[in-house]
């Protein structure tokens, strides 16, 4: 990338307010024709990542992320066995077809209710004993009845039925003419395989998802830089996990260079591993010289994160991307964009300053699939509960296994939110949608910048810095005209 006025800008510490994107020359055609895939290492066909936040990633997200062609990466916080069987369930998922919701027909409506909200299409199936659908049940179908009517008594039984191997269109035009939202996919037998949405089979057009070799969603873990780091490592690997994550507040210390090198001796040259957060080319070159392929920078901006405020410690976004990005293109490596993402703009204006990924955390939690329940505000609102990962919180979950006096000492450094309500937004409720939101902004973002993929992007994007009245100026603001 290269600055509007490098004579003024260059020496700037710019945050992603600071900046904007100027247009340039475009030679193509479509926007459609731009490729979104990350040069890190294949498999993804978009640079999106979940953050490795209790709140954040668990199964469902990390299972839609990656059928949405990003990459979901497990907390640390997680015991061993609990990631094998969030893998084992994840490289058993259809890469095409979300996971269905089911119960038997004698199931009560207490069932129901406990398991609908845990996917965004709304849908139980109801099914036999040789998991055939046999009815459905959406909220609609829910309303006026004692919690123990069983769901065959209330199930809708004209139910449509889709076709393993059915095209995006088809199915489509079949769900559209039939005036349902979603519908259950069947194989040859009959029995089920998952349910496919109207709004899906449109995103399928434009987000492939992210395959290993053998075909399967992949998924990430986290591991933090204590003494088991290599016992973790060996035992995720085993499980089946495709990236590796080495993870910490403060990268920037021996520990996490110890931990690096430990992992990297037990790994093997090939074994993708990630290492964070550090937010200088100082740290970001100490991460690559021990051993990491991907380095993950910032410090102190995500929603949740206090620790700005409680150390003075970070830098701003823009600039830190920019100038560890450089370190590791040099050196042939990567960096992962960690933390400030509100808008589809702040995804572009890392990838321009040189991230092969982006991370997205709060953004994430307020959806159906990020972990935890659903709740009700009093104006019938939905939200969901949301904590920084080294909130008092996350700190307590992580030092469950200590005595309760180390317990109370640890908690004094907590440097996080423990407890936020993040709302479902209307239309956004689901991981699909905020991908398309944020793909077709990146896309779009590339053809202004006169980019057919993300290493030209980063190559020619031309960035021009702002004031706040410039940020302000292009923020939708039509609501307020009377």
């Amino acid at each position: 990338m290269r600055f509007l006025h490098p004579e003024r800008d260059q020496g700037l510490e710019l945050s992603l307010e600071d900046v904007f994107l100027v247009p340039q020359y475009f030679d193509g055609i479509s926007r459609l024709e731009v490729d979104l895939c990350p040069v890190d290492y294949p498999g993804s066909s978009n640079p999106l990542v979940s953050a490795n936040m209790n709140a954040v990633t668990g199964k469902r997200m990390a299972e839609t992320v990656s059928r949405h062609g990003g990459l979901g990466i497990l907390p640390q916080d997680m015991e061993v066995a609990t990631v094998r069987r969030i893998v084992d369930h994840i490289k058993s998922c259809d890469p095409r077809y979300d996971t269905p919701l089911t119960v038997f027909p004698d199931a009560p409506l207490r069932d129901v209710l406990g398991i609908i909200r845990k996917r965004s299409h709304d849908l139980v199936i109801v099914v036999d004993h040789d998991q055939s659908p046999i009815g459905v049940l959406t909220h609609a179908d829910l309303r006026d009845h004692d919690q123990y009517t069983p769901a065959s008594a209330i199930m809708s039984t004209g139910l449509i039925r889709l076709e393993a191997g059915i095209s995006n269109r088809d199915a489509y035009l079949h769900l559209h003419e039939a005036r349902v939202k979603a519908a259950p996919v069947v194989d040859p037998n009959g029995k089920l395989l998952g349910v496919l949405t109207r709004d899906q089979t449109v995103r399928l057009e434009m987000l492939q998802p992210s395959l290993n070799t053998s075909g399967n969603l992949m998924v990430g873990a986290a591991i933090g830089i204590n003494d088991r780091a290599n016992e973790q490592a060996r035992a995720l690997l085993d499980a089946g996990v495709d990236v590796l994550v080495l993870d910490t507040a403060h990268g920037h210390q021996r520990r996490m260079i110890e931990s690096i090198q430990r992992v990297r001796s037990l790994l093997g040259p090939e074994q993708l591993l990630v290492a964070g957060n550090v937010c200088t080319p100082e740290g970001t070159e100490a991460l690559i010289e021990a051993g990491a392929d991907v380095v993950k920078v910032n410090v102190g901006p995500g929603a949740m994160c206090t620790t700005r405020m409680q150390t003075g410690v970070g830098r701003p976004t823009f600039t830190t991307v920019q100038k560890c990005a450089e370190v590791a293109k040099k050196r042939g490596r990567h960096i992962w964009a960690d933390g400030g993402v509100r808008h589809p703009r702040d995804v572009a204006l890392y990838l321009a300053a040189g991230a092969s990924r982006v991370m997205i955390g709060t953004w994430l939690a307020g959806t159906y699939e990020s972990p935890g329940d659903i709740y009700e505000d009093s104006h019938s609102k939905l939200y969901k509960e949301n904590y920084g990962m080294a909130s008092a919180r996350a700190v307590r979950e992580r030092t469950i296994h200590l005595d309760p006096f180390e317990q109370a000492k640890k908690s004094f450094f907590g440097e996080g939110i423990s407890s936020s309500r993040i709302f479902l937004r209307p239309g956004f409720e689901s991981v699909g949608s905020i991908f398309v939101e944020i793909i077709t902004g990146l896309q779009s973002s590339l053809t202004y910048s006169g980019a057919h993929d993300l290493p030209m992007f980063a190559e020619k994007a031309l960035v021009g810095v702002q004031t706040r009245g410039g940020y302000a100026e292009g923020t939708p603001h039509g609501k307020e005209w009377k």
